[in-house]
């Protein structure tokens, strides 16, 4: 069993930067693949990023300005998020699962989520 906790999330210009964490407890962190979606107002939940030993994987709304990034020794994943837009005000979520093939992008392909982290983006 894993748990998952975001955190970071708030309000931002435009343009702007935020970093959002991913605390997990539970065995195995370094073997999962971290997942991060989000999900806005009345849409459908989004692929945001992955990270697993193989590499990493970006939506295409997100390529070069969204970096994730995880540290074993203390069981987070991370997503830097920069030039932030309006467009990327959501919901975000965490999300791990176990062996998967490379990339899992659909939310169906995670078995572990968090509560989520609001970010909201002004322009």
């Amino acid at each position: 069993q894993v748990q998952l906790v975001e955190s970071g999330g708030g309000l931002v210009q435009a343009g702007g930067s935020l970093r959002l964490s991913c605390a997990t407890s539970g065995d195995s962190f370094s073997s999962y693949i971290m997942g991060w979606f989000r999900q806005a107002s009345g849409k459908e939940r989004e692929f945001v990023a992955a990270i697993a030993w193989s590499g990493t994987a970006y939506g295409d709304s997100v390529k070069g300005r969204f970096t994730i990034s995880r540290d074993i020794a203390k069981n987070t994943v991370y997503l830097q998020m920069s030039g932030l837009k309006p467009e990327d005000a959501a919901l975000y979520y965490c999300a791990a699962t176990g062996s998967r093939p490379w990339a899992p992008v659909y939310p169906r392909e995670y078995d572990y989520w968090g509560q989520g982290t609001q970010v909201t983006v002004s322009s």
